[in-house]
């Protein structure tokens, strides 16, 4: 995770944006710039209008996204189930922000929380052939999985140390024994099939609900093309009971890419854990969770 500097954030504001509007695309000057509700970490994102956003990355390590999603989204678009980012222009460095950045279509919906949701097991099964579709685009010339993704659709041996330093740290803290337990049988499943076009962060902050189902995925920045086990991570983030079956025999995955899934959901809750488990209660339950669930998903189909 790229950690931005205090006034990182703060320095991307709605008066850069028309600036950097107003020097670029003039056609658009004007228009009103409001930050959007809710905002993530590696870009912030403004209305530009109505109709339209401009998403400026925070950090240098964010930035190979930027022109990622501006090559490839139009070409994955046509073939997926839902709605994806559509791009409009690509900005570049200028009024005293030093990245490129984009200019896209405004997708209409809410963030998938289970309250907007109607029926949680049809929502899974729409995540899951969203995946397929993803799985089925042509990735010829496709940008192999490495540091663009944060190694997602690598393995997940790159991430071996952070978790090791995790589990020691959480020693007598969460069933570390049985934790290590997941991690090798991870690293031991390794990945050998046809490389395939994978998302790298398929959570419910990144799918777009309306009238109750799934209508758009968003943020394809750990995009890439790989092994796709990083995008089966929501099943033990999202969902539970009749909703993970139907997303699990949906998305049909073989007994490898489940164990290396394992892996990386563990990777990621334990080091959420670490960083919270003394300050933050209620996400610290949240992981706790997450570990759980995958050590008990280990003990049935490991």
């Amino acid at each position: 995770m790229v950690t931005t500097p205090p006034d990182g954030r703060a320095g991307i504001d709605a008066a850069l944006v028309r600036r950097l509007i107003a020097a670029q695309f003039p056609q658009w000057s004007g228009m009103p710039v409001t930050p959007v509700e809710i905002d993530g970490w590696d870009n912030r994102t403004f209305r530009l209008g109505d109709d339209m956003t401009a998403r400026l990355p925070t950090a240098a390590g964010y930035v190979p996204a930027v022109a990622k999603e501006n090559r490839w989204l139009p070409c994955l678009a046509p073939s997926l189930p839902v709605a994806v980012p559509p791009i409009l222009a690509m900005g570049t460095a200028g009024e005293g922000y030093p990245f490129p950045w984009s200019v896209r279509g405004w997708l209409s919906g809410e963030r998938a929380d289970r309250a907007h949701i109607d029926d949680t097991s049809q929502f899974a099964i729409s995540v899951a052939e969203f995946i397929l579709a993803l799985q089925r685009c042509d990735a010829t010339d496709g940008p192999p999985a490495g540091e663009h993704s944060w190694f997602r659709g690598a393995s997940p041996a790159h991430y071996d140390e952070e978790t090791r330093r995790c589990l020691a740290a959480l020693e007598d803290r969460v069933d570390t024994g049985r934790a290590a337990a997941v991690w090798e049988a991870a690293l031991a499943a390794q990945w050998r099939a046809t490389p395939v076009w994978f998302h790298g962060d398929i959570a419910a902050g990144n799918l777009l609900v309306a009238d109750g189902k799934l209508t758009a995925v968003i943020d394809f920045g750990t995009s890439g093309v790989g092994d796709p086990a990083c995008d089966l991570v929501i099943t033990w983030g999202m969902f539970s009971g009749e909703s993970r079956e139907a997303f699990r025999r949906t998305v049909d995955q073989d007994d490898g890419t489940w164990a290396r899934a394992r892996g990386w959901a563990l990777w990621k809750s334990l080091l959420n854990l670490t960083g919270c488990i003394d300050t933050d209660q209620e996400e610290a339950a949240v992981n706790q969770r997450v570990i759980s669930e995958v050590l008990a998903d280990h003990d049935t189909f490991g």
